[in-house]
């Protein structure tokens, strides 16, 4: 059985590491260069980086930033915000990404996640999906929003989820805008459903405030990969010993 991975999340805005809860009210939480560092350190089995304004401000990632994280760490390290093109994918790998992360810009143009795939492999593109359970004409539905999580789009999550991965997505990060922040759990069913209809690995976030939470989600939600922001940063929760939690409950991890 292959393990399961750990991963935290450095949301960057100006430059800096921040959490909200529900995609607002953001506040910092320390430097990207040596959290990532601290993580690395810790255990994580990888890193995400996401420029969360990139896409609002209609500008690149922050290259530099990338360059001095990467330098700082030896695990895979995936980055997103404001990639629009395989010259964005180009840099940022040449700047020390492993993975990169695309949303807003796969909404806009789905063949883009065809082109990537094509051009650098489906291990090293992942598909974000920040979705919202909320009232359509027909009843409440998953919906795909982009633009960190301001804009709704027409997308139904669990159909989006099955597109992305049969253009050549080799992995999805799935976060529940509805749990993010609250540390009341992840979206067990909705990340249960697309697990369970998937073929490719699925990194559930949004919503983790203690370990059970993460042997809920390994276990009933079936994902791959755990990943978590605010209880990494604020110490409430280390990865050692959230590893070994999981580890003495019969999850396979590498410790």
């Amino acid at each position: 059985m292959l393990t399961k991975r750990i991963i935290p999340c450095l949301d960057i805005k100006d430059g800096r590491t921040v959490k909200g809860t529900n995609f607002v009210n953001l506040r910092d939480a320390g430097d990207p260069v040596e959290l990532g560092a601290e993580y690395a350190r810790q255990g994580a089995d990888e890193l995400v980086f996401l420029d969360i304004t990139a896409t609002v401000e209609e500008r690149k990632t922050l290259l530099d930033l990338v360059r001095r994280v990467a330098h700082t760490i030896n695990i895979p390290f995936c980055v997103g915000g404001g990639i629009g093109s395989v010259a964005d994918v180009s840099k940022l790998l040449n700047a020390g990404a492993d993975k990169v992360s695309i949303n807003s810009s796969a909404v806009r143009n789905p063949q883009l996640i065809n082109e990537l795939a094509l051009e650098f492999g489906s291990q090293c593109i992942v598909v974000a999906i920040d979705t919202r359970y909320i009232e359509q004409a027909n009843g409440y539905e998953h919906i795909v929003h982009t633009h960190g999580g301001r804009k709704p789009t027409e997308l139904r999550t669990i159909a989006w989820a099955k597109e992305v991965e049969d253009r050549g997505a080799g992995e999805i990060l799935l976060t529940s805008m509805d749990t993010d922040g609250t540390k009341e759990g992840f979206a067990i069913e909705l990340t249960a459903e697309i697990s369970n209809n998937s073929n490719i690995p699925i990194i559930a976030s949004g919503g983790a405030g203690s370990m059970e939470h993460f042997y809920d989600v390994f276990t009933t939600g079936k994902a791959d990969a755990g990943l978590a922001a605010s209880i990494f940063h604020f110490k409430e929760i280390g990865i050692p010993e959230l590893k070994n939690y999981l580890k003495d409950k019969g999850i396979p991890m590498r410790i």
